[in-house]
């Protein structure tokens, strides 16, 4: 029997493992992928993600991969441009955007060292419940694997969430549908630009490759799909002609990647034996970068809220609902603001922005509120109100 069992083994998964393990469990980490194995991402690790690596002495290990480091950043809309960094958290300063193929096999990489077994191509066919109703294991194939806690991290669509019964708690109707490729010789910073429904925006990764994706209202998603290629570059042609320039002087190096799954919701966080982490139990559009980063928060979460209570149920009970509520305290304001970003209504920023704009301190903050950094919820002037509350 293992501690605690682990299902998906990306960025929420892989340091869920890896801090469990160090923290002396014997941890089972699942996945049906195999690895090495690319998945659709917009990269960026903001700040306090970086603090996390850091922490747990992996920042080292991205940087000797040659992910070049970020430190500055700008966003424009209209005729505003604002330019500044995110203030350093924990002495952090540089972002980074790793190819997913580099960041995954990293924190892969560091569960195993830390004593983790990580078993791919096993996907999860059924999460085990004692007759009370506890979650107790899975089952992969024919083989049953139990365990005291059962962890989903896999994914927005998650199977673990729907065999344990996790409802949504808030949703918000999907915003944006995006489109993005890797191109080389196209200098580029941590850049978004956005206009009346459109938004576009570059960051610099691996060997010498920039992404550049583009954003288009949910509703534009149909049309979209059957000319992406077209439709890509016209938008990010309308939402900033220089990086429209830059992205024509260069060459793109791989295929044109896109989803419209961009889903918003906070689902119940956890139960009798079982947690939610990563896009499993909360997922917003991808429009302000902050999967990752979240998901890195979410595992250091739910590992210092159990801590050395796996084996006391009382205790492990009244853990899983601390997580649960700290999630909340967490993430809703950053929810809220990236809301209010993907509704690609830039005129209702403008004020806001121009006010600031020619104060650094003013600007640094802004930087600092959509990195996740602050619980500050006004980084944008109208967003939508909750239609419903998170866990309390």
């Amino acid at each position: 029997m293992h501690d605690i069992i682990i299902v998906g083994a990306r960025c929420a998964g892989a340091p869920t493992a890896m801090l469990f393990a160090r923290a002396g469990y014997r941890v089972l980490l699942l996945d049906r992928a195999t690895f090495p194995r690319d998945t659709l991402s917009t990269l960026y690790i903001h700040q306090p993600g970086i603090a996390l690596l850091d922490r747990w002495g992996l920042r080292e290990t991205l940087v000797e991969s040659g992910a070049p480091p970020i430190t500055s950043a700008l966003h424009q809309v209209e005729d505003v441009v604002l330019r500044g960094c995110c203030a350093p958290v924990n002495g952090i300063r540089a972002a980074f955007a790793p190819r997913r193929l580099v960041l995954d096999q990293i924190l892969l990489d560091a569960a195993v060292a830390a004593g983790v077994e990580f078993r791919q191509g096993h996907g999860v066919d059924e999460v085990l419940f004692d007759p009370a109703g506890r979650a107790v294991g899975v089952r992969c194939g024919a083989e049953r694997l139990t365990a005291r806690l059962v962890v989903g991290a896999d994914g927005m669509r998650s199977r673990v969430a729907a065999a344990v019964g996790a409802e949504v708690e808030v949703s918000h109707p999907e915003l944006t549908c995006v489109y993005y490729s890797f191109f080389a010789g196209v200098p580029a910073g941590f850049e978004a630009y956005g206009g009346a429904g459109t938004w576009a925006g570059c960051v610099p990764t691996h060997d010498g490759l920039t992404l550049v994706g583009a954003y288009f209202p949910q509703a534009d998603y149909a049309r979209v799909r059957h000319a992406a290629q077209e439709e890509y570059l016209a938008n990010i042609r309308r939402a900033c002609p220089d990086l429209h320039e830059r992205v024509m002087a260069g060459t793109q190096e791989e295929r044109l990647y896109g989803s419209g799954a961009q889903r918003n919701f906070f689902r119940r966080a956890s139960g009798p034996g079982w947690a939610l982490v990563g896009d499993a139990g909360h997922h917003k559009d991808s429009i302000l970068a902050n999967g990752i980063t979240d998901a890195f928060r979410q595992a250091e979460l739910l590992v210092s809220c159990v801590d050395q209570d796996l084996h006391d149920e009382p205790a492990l009970a009244a853990a899983l609902a601390r997580f649960a509520r700290e999630r909340a305290r967490l993430f809703t304001a950053a929810y809220r603001n990236t809301l209010a970003v993907a509704r690609l209504e830039p005129a209702r920023r403008l004020p806001a922005m121009r006010a600031m704009a020619d104060d650094p301190a003013q600007v640094e903050l802004f930087f600092t509120k959509m990195a996740g950094a602050t619980r500050d919820d006004d980084l944008l002037r109208a967003a939508p109100a909750l239609t419903a509350r998170p866990p309390a």
